[in-house]
C-alpha cells in the first residue's frame, strides 16, 4: 500500500499509515510559493550545480570557482522566481508557442538524424538528463518568457529617431560597409534524408515560394508558420552578411539580386532553404537609413536590463508570494511583503501520491534577457 502523501507549506512528506509510530520522509522541501505554484529546495541546488559546472568548463578552479559560483548562485531563487512569474504571464496572455516548440524539436531531431520517435526520446534523455516531456517543457517556459520579454519589455522601449541620426553621426566610421546582404529564411527540413521525405519537403518549399511570390502571405508568416529553422521565432531574420560569409550556392544567388527577392528552394544538409533579400547594400558609406536596426540594437541593449527587472518587480508586486526563511529573492520588489507561512500554524492539504510527482517533475529554464 502507497503511503498517505500529506502536503505542508515547508515539505512534501510521506507518513506510512501501517507502521503505529508513522515515520515522515521528507520528500522535497518547498522554498517559494508563487501565484499557488512551487519552487523547490532540489530545483534551487540542481541550478547551483549547473552554475558550478559551466564555470569549471571555463576554467575556474579553487577559491575562484567557489567565489564566482556562490556570487551567481546568489541569483539562482530570483531566477527562477523570475521565470515562473513570465510562464504564469504567458499563459494569462493566451501566447500559444506550440508551433515554436514543435519546430524547435524537429530541428534537434533532425540534427540528430534519428527517425525513430522511441530512439529520439532516449536520445534527449541522455542528452539532457531529463525526459522528452521535461526537455519539451523546459523549450515551452523559455519561448513562453523570451515571448513575454520581447511584448512586453522590448516593444515598450523606442528609441527616437533624434537618439539614433545622433549616434550615427558619431560613429560613421564604424558604418562603412562591405557589400552585403540581409535575409531571412524558411527551412523544410528532410527528416532522415529518406527518398519520400526529400520529394515531400522540396514540394512544400515550391509551393511556399509560389505562395511569397505571388503576395498571397507575407514571407515573415511563412516563415514563423511553416519553417524548421530556429529562426522560425523571430520570423525567419538570419541577419546581415558580405561575400564569403554564405555557402556559394547561396553567394552565388542572393548578390545578384535586389531588395524583396525570393530565391527558389536550395537544397541544403538538414532540408531545403529558401530565402528572401530583406536588403541589399551597395559597398561604401552605409546610410542612417540602412543601419537603424543595428543602431537601435546598440542603444536598446543598456536600456533591456533595467526595464527587464522593473517590470519583474511589477510581476512580484501583483504576485501571491512567499519566501522560506533562509532563502532570498534578490529580485525582490521593494514593500512586497514575503514572509512565510508557518506550516505549523496551518491546516495541512492532503493531496494524491500522482499530483507529489507531477510537481517533482516540474523544471523551469534559467533565463537572462
Amino acid at each position: 500500500m502507497y503511503p498517505n502523501i500529506w502536503l505542508t507549506g515547508a515539505f512534501y512528506a510521506a507518513i506510512s499509515i501501517t507502521d503505529p509510530k508513522p515515520q515522515i520522509q521528507i520528500l522535497e522541501e518547498i522554498v517559494a510559493k508563487v501565484n499557488g505554484e512551487i519552487i523547490t529546495r532540489g530545483e534551487v541546488d540542481k541550478r547551483r550545480a549547473a552554475i558550478e559546472a559551466e564555470l569549471q568548463q571555463q576554467g575556474l578552479i579553487g577559491r575562484a570557482l567557489e567565489d564566482e559560483t556562490a556570487r551567481r548562485a546568489a541569483d539562482a531563487l530570483r531566477d527562477q522566481i523570475d521565470q515562473l512569474l513570465l510562464v504564469q504571464k504567458g499563459r494569462e496572455l493566451n501566447i500559444n508557442v506550440d508551433a515554436d516548440v514543435n519546430r524547435k524539436l524537429a530541428e534537434l531531431q533532425s540534427q540528430s538524424k534519428i527517425a525513430d520517435p522511441d530512439q529520439f526520446h532516449d536520445y534527449l534523455r541522455e542528452l539532457f538528463g531529463e525526459s522528452f516531456e521535461d526537455v519539451r517543457q523546459r523549450i515551452k517556459n523559455q519561448l513562453l518568457g523570451q515571448r513575454v520579454i520581447g511584448e512586453e519589455v522590448y516593444r515598450n522601449i523606442v528609441i527616437p529617431k533624434a537618439e539614433i541620426e545622433k549616434y550615427y553621426n558619431e560613429h560613421k566610421a564604424e558604418f562603412i560597409r562591405q557589400e552585403m546582404v540581409s535575409l531571412r529564411e524558411i527551412l523544410i527540413s528532410t527528416g532522415d534524408g529518406s527518398s519520400d521525405k526529400v520529394v515531400a519537403a522540396e514540394k512544400k518549399a515550391k509551393a511556399l515560394v509560389e505562395r511569397a511570390r505571388r503576395g498571397e502571405a507575407r514571407f515573415t508568416d511563412l516563415a514563423r508558420q511553416n519553417s524548421d529553422a530556429s529562426t522560425a521565432a523571430a520570423d525567419g531574420e538570419l541577419g546581415a552578411f558580405k561575400r564569403g560569409d554564405l555557402a556559394k550556392e547561396i553567394d552565388d544567388v542572393v548578390f545578384k539580386k535586389d531588395k524583396g527577392y525570393i530565391t527558389d528552394p536550395i537544397r541544403r544538409p538538414a532540408g531545403f532553404e529558401i530565402y528572401r533579400v530583406e536588403e541589399h547594400y551597395a559597398e561604401g558609406q552605409a546610410s542612417v537609413d540602412e543601419v537603424e536596426s543595428e543602431i537601435n540594437a546598440r542603444l536598446m541593449e543598456p536600456r533591456v536590463g533595467p526595464k527587464f527587472r522593473e517590470y519583474m518587480a511589477q510581476l512580484r508586486g501583483n504576485a501571491f508570494l512567499q519566501i522560506k526563511p533562509g532563502y532570498m529573492d534578490s529580485g525582490a520588489a521593494p514593500g512586497k511583503d514575503t514572509t512565510w507561512q508557518d506550516p505549523a500554524t496551518l491546516q495541512p492539504e492532503t493531496t494524491t501520491k500522482e499530483t507529489v510527482a507531477a510537481h517533482r517533475h516540474k523544471r523551469f529554464l534559467h533565463l537572462i534577457p
